[in-house]
Parts: structure tokens; sequence; C-alpha cells
């Protein structure tokens, strides 16, 4: 580690001084700076060992000279960092030919890791010659949560690979999203995208769709059909609710991808196959192969690199941005220009969404097609969500005592999963949707008095407060009537 030095860019000055500091006591040599013309300089000069930059700098943006750096030093491993938090920002380090993109606020025990990584290793080469390149396509991937953060940066390390990728997530979370933002933006981007649903495919029809057949090959078959293996041919297979593949259709494809060859239905001669294989279920496989529906050796062919989709419920930070993209392709359909008050949106930020993104997107262009209101309030979202059978809590003005509310809800929640069950937490999530307003409430009939609140509730003080803290209850103290 001695002697290894690291150039530092960044135009924050309190955040150079942290990573400054914690470089030097790792052992690194640090070079800071606040702009691009000075980091430039350093490097045309030869010197560095690795390079740590921001992307948004006084001066310039560093995806416009990466390109240029990588071109003269391919041997400097760069970090790039940013606050800009999205799928295309971690895009573009990946094609800049950085060594990892941290999105800030960072962890600096994660950098100090990272640094040391790039220093001990080869750099990794460039990935294209036009790498500085702004990509057109719109942006496949909406969100700036922790949740999603994790998810672009595996993305982004995956785009120049032909690894086969395992998608797992709830009905509506967005797999086939990942799945096509992984071939546009990878090196099959070129070839095509071919997409095929297990569940929606007879059972006896899944192996002539997979892999095509002969003129006469079974009653029906008057001409040639190729398959989705030829169709995909040199770009990408993606195989959706690949947990409802019957089980003589898993032998057939688990063979496809040992042998890489095919043979389709009623034919003889062998075809070689060219494709990326990714895959996506809403199923627990695990399971699954413990019941003897899923094989095991096909799971672990297909699930070289997993990926879980968080439900919409483990991200609600990021459904400001999504309203926003809706109602941005709303508008651009030609719907007139609304907007969401800040009461609306904590309103569905506070609602479980069993159906995931999707949902959130049909409440939208419901709201935009069937409202006339410039700006969507929070009765409008209760009163939507309430109209199709979805409302978490009823409509103001509608009675109904606590264990039908609870039956309703858990009738809406099994019928939204069908034909599976719900995801595991269902105990814990009715009883946060109880808590809140009965702590709220009672603390509020006790003017904020936690010591009465307790009382009334029948609760140990320190567990009424443990649960204030878990729960975020805003507690206001009131003075007495006079």
């Amino acid at each position: 580690m001695s002697g290894q030095t690291v150039l530092l860019a960044d135009d924050d000055a309190a955040i150079r001084m942290v990573l400054n500091q914690a470089l030097t006591r790792a052992g690194y040599e640090v070079r800071p700076t606040g702009n691009l013309s000075t980091m430039w300089n350093w490097v045309q000069r030869g010197e560095g060992d690795l390079l740590v930059t921001d992307v948004a700098m006084p001066d310039g943006n560093a995806f416009d000279v990466l390109p240029k750096i990588k071109k003269m030093r391919p041997e400097l491993p760069i970090i790039v960092m940013s606050a800009q938090n999205t799928f295309m920002t971690a895009i573009r380090a990946s094609e800049a030919g950085a060594y990892e993109y941290l999105p800030k606020p960072f962890d600096i025990n994660e950098v100090l890791a990272v640094a040391s990584r790039a220093l001990s290793e080869s750099a990794r080469p460039a990935r294209n010659d036009d790498a500085g390149a702004e990509p057109q396509e719109k942006m496949p991937l909406i969100g700036r949560s922790a949740a999603m953060q994790d998810i672009y940066r595996a993305l982004a390390r995956l785009m120049q690979t032909d690894l086969s990728v395992m998608i797992s997530g709830e009905s509506g979370t967005g797999k086939e999203l990942v799945a096509k933002a992984l071939h546009q933006f990878g090196k099959r981007r070129n070839g095509p995208f071919v997409a095929i649903n297990m569940a929606a495919i007879p059972r006896d029809l899944i192996e002539a769709e997979l892999f095509g057949h002969e003129k006469g090959a079974f009653t029906g078959a008057s001409s040639r059909f190729s398959g989705r293996f030829e169709q995909a041919e040199g770009g990408t297979l993606f195989l959706d609710e690949i947990g409802d593949m019957p089980m003589d259709a898993q032998t057939r494809l688990l063979r496809v991808l040992q042998e890489g060859e095919y043979t389709m239905v009623g034919g003889r001669t062998p075809i070689r196959t060219n494709v990326r294989i990714i895959a996506a279920t809403h199923r627990d496989l695990s399971q699954m192969i413990r019941q003897g529906l899923f094989r095991e050796d096909l799971y672990y062919r297909l699930n070289v690199v997993p990926i879980r989709l968080p439900p919409l419920r483990e991200r609600t930070d990021d459904i400001g941005d999504l309203v926003k993209h809706f109602l941005l392709a709303e508008q651009a359909a030609g719907a007139p220009v609304k907007t969401f008050s800040a009461d609306a949106l904590k309103a569905m930020q506070s609602y479980s969404w069993p159906g995931n993104v999707r949902e959130l997107e049909n409440l939208v262009r419901r709201l935009c097609a069937l409202h006339a209101e410039d700006v969507i309030g929070a009765e409008l979202i209760h009163y939507e969500l309430a109209a199709v059978g979805r409302a978490d809590v009823p409509l103001p003005g509608s009675s109904a005592d606590i264990q039908t509310a609870v039956e309703q809800h858990l009738t809406r929640l099994l019928h939204a999963h069908e034909p599976d069950l719900p995801p595991s937490g269902v105990y814990q999530d009715i009883i946060d949707k109880v808590e809140v307003p009965l702590i709220s409430m009672i603390l509020s009939a006790c003017r904020g008095n936690q010591i009465r609140a307790a009382e009334v509730l029948g609760l140990n003080r320190n567990t009424l407060r443990k649960k204030i803290r878990t729960h975020q209850i805003d507690v206001v103290r009131q003075p007495r009537k006079p």
C-alpha cells in the first residue's frame, strides 16, 4: 500500500476532507482537488495510481473526460461517485470504464474496500470506443432509494457479460423492465430481445414454443415454426415466470443449456444456439425444489446471478419519482397536466401496494383520465383505492368494525396474490396498520401525555415509547383547556 497515490476530485470540500482523512489513515498518499482541470493535468502527467472522482464538477462533467483518461491511461482504475443515483448514472460509469460506481451518500468503509481492491487488481479495460456517448434511450428504471441503488450497481456490472440472470420479485415489480435493461445496454443490444411467459402457454405447447417445430410434427402443424430460441439467436431470451414451466420442459431446457444446442419438435438435426438467458419468477423456487416441482440442476444453471426486485412497500421513497414519471408519460400521450399534493403522496406512501409498481401506474393513469382536478389530493387517492376494493382503510364516513375491516383487508390481499400466498410478514403488517392510528389517536386524546396514554392503552410506558419511535409517531403536548 505504501507509495500508492489516490487522485481525489470532488467539488464538495466537506466530502474531500472526509475522504482525504480516511484514505490517508489507510496509508495512501492523497492529492485532492475541487475541479476537473487540475485532475486532468495530474492524469496527463502520469501521476496517481487510482482516481476517485465525482461526476458533476464546477468546470465540467467527469463523464466527458473519463473516455479520454481510459484511452490515455487504460491501467488507471477509476472510482466514480455521484449524487444523481439513477440507473443511467451507473450505466454511464460502467460504459466509461469505471472500476466501480458509488452513489452518494456512501459508506466510508465501502470506499476504502473498493479502493483497496482497485489498487490490488489490474484495471479493467475500456468497454467500447464510443463509451463517452450519452445513451439516447429513456431511463428504463425509476427510483433513487437504497434498494434500487444496489440493483443499478449490479446491473452495471452485468452489462458486458453473458451470465445467466435470475430475477425474482412479486408480480408488478418490473422484472421484465430489468431484463430489457440488461439487453438494451449490454453487448447483445443489436440482437433481438424475445420474451416468453411460461404461465401463459398451454402445457403441451411449451416445447414447440421454445424450440419450434417442423411441418407435420403434430396435428395442426401445417408449416415450419421458428421457436423462441431461434427467434432470439444472437440476442436475449427472457423466460418469464420460469416457476410455471412443467418438469418435462425443464428437463429439455436444461439439456439445451448444458449442450448449447436443441432439436425442433419433429426434427432430427441439432441446431446450435447463441442466446443469453434471463429468467424471472415470483415464486419461491427453493421451496419448489424441496417439493419436487422444480429441477435443482436447472435452478443453478439459471441462477448464476440472482437479482431480487423489492416490492414497492419496501421502497416507498421512490413513489414520488414514479408518480412524476407516469404523469409525464400521460401528458406525452395527450392527458392534461396534473400534479399530486404532498398529502396525496403521503397517503400513497402509507399504502401497502399489493400490486406494486403496476398498481401505482394504473392508479395514476386512472386519476388522469377520470378526474378533472389539476391537483390530486389525498381524498381522491382514498376514493380511487376504495372504488377498486384495494383501500387499506375505510373512506371517511364509512363504518366497519375492526374485525370486519381486517377480514376485508385479508380478502383483498389473498386475492391479489392468487394462486399463491402473500409474502411473509402479513401478521406484522396488519398489526402495524392497527397500532399506528390506535396509538396516535389515544396520544391525541391524552394531549400528548405519554404516561396517561400508556395507562389508557394498558401498556408499559417504556413499551409505548418504543412503539412511538418504531412507528415515528409525532407526539404533540397540548395544554389543558382552561
